[in-house]
């Protein structure tokens, strides 16, 4: 039976990696990386300087297939299907790189971005896999750091205050408002700068893009304050990369409410 590691890899610095993250890189035959592209050839990079790390040079076998692209134009009622779409896409690469790539008896590993369970998919698209029942395996799920975890940690500060609740949503939620009851606001996947609706009211920002690698950047402060610094180094980092991961957390004061 063929074997599939999921291993969380952290935010990118490879010594985030967990000790049992360790052991799965060690007992893997084959790792698969979707190629994002020339401008994300250093998602790559990072991957494999990873396996660098942890591995000895030459006892592994990296396999690269490129990643299909997603109608990122895509809004309102059309997202959920453009994403349907761009998972079922990604459904048959994998397929494909386990059925062709990956023998009888080895194990194979994808490595994702902070942990498999968070904000990834992964898990899904394998589930779509074996429910075509075109190729067999089985598969496990190490956690990793997420950059949820590794933000707040570099800005030293928790995630929640006490007794009160914590949410992490998508910039394009955030857009419509703080969650009902909720003062402190995870954000990913904001390419619109959702945090803008806010620097009128009294939150604190904790933003950070390229957590854990050489190009980390960290701003926090009232928003009002903060935003402007922001947009600006975002843009500049956009402009230097050709994209960009960041997330943050916003903390309301419960009596601006």
């Amino acid at each position: 039976m063929r074997r599939i590691h999921v291993i969380g890899i952290g935010a990118g610095d490879p010594e985030q990696l967990t000790l049992q993250a360790v052991r799965a890189l060690r007992s893997t035959d084959v790792f698969f990386v979707l190629d994002k592209g020339e401008v994300k050839s250093d998602l790559t990079r990072l991957r494999r300087d990873m396996l660098d790390t942890h591995l000895p040079e030459g006892s592994y076998r990296v396999v690269e297939a490129r990643d299909p692209e997603r109608d990122r134009s895509a809004g309102g009622a059309a997202y959920a299907g453009a994403v349907a779409d761009w998972r079922a896409a990604r459904a048959l690469v994998y397929e494909w790189l386990i059925a062709e790539e990956l023998g009888e008896d080895q194990a194979g590993a994808f490595l994702v971005w902070g942990d498999p369970a968070l904000y990834d998919s992964t898990l899904g698209i394998l589930e779509e896999v074996l429910d075509r029942g075109t190729v067999a395996f089985e598969y496990d799920v190490v956690p990793g750091i997420s950059s949820v975890s590794a933000l707040v940690a570099r800005h030293r500060t928790g995630l929640s205050r006490v007794a009160r609740p914590v949410q992490i949503t998508t910039g394009r939620r955030l857009a419509e408002g703080f969650p009902d009851g909720v003062d402190d606001v995870v954000v990913m996947l904001d390419a619109q700068q959702a945090f803008r609706r806010y620097a009128d009211q009294d939150v604190d920002i904790y933003w950070g893009a390229y957590i854990g690698t050489p190009d980390e950047i960290l701003v926090s402060g009232p928003i009002a304050e903060a935003a402007p610094r922001i947009e600006r180094l975002r843009a500049e980092a956009r402009e230097r990369k050709g994209w960009i991961m960041d997330t943050y957390l916003l903390r309301r004061n419960p009596k601006a409410r």
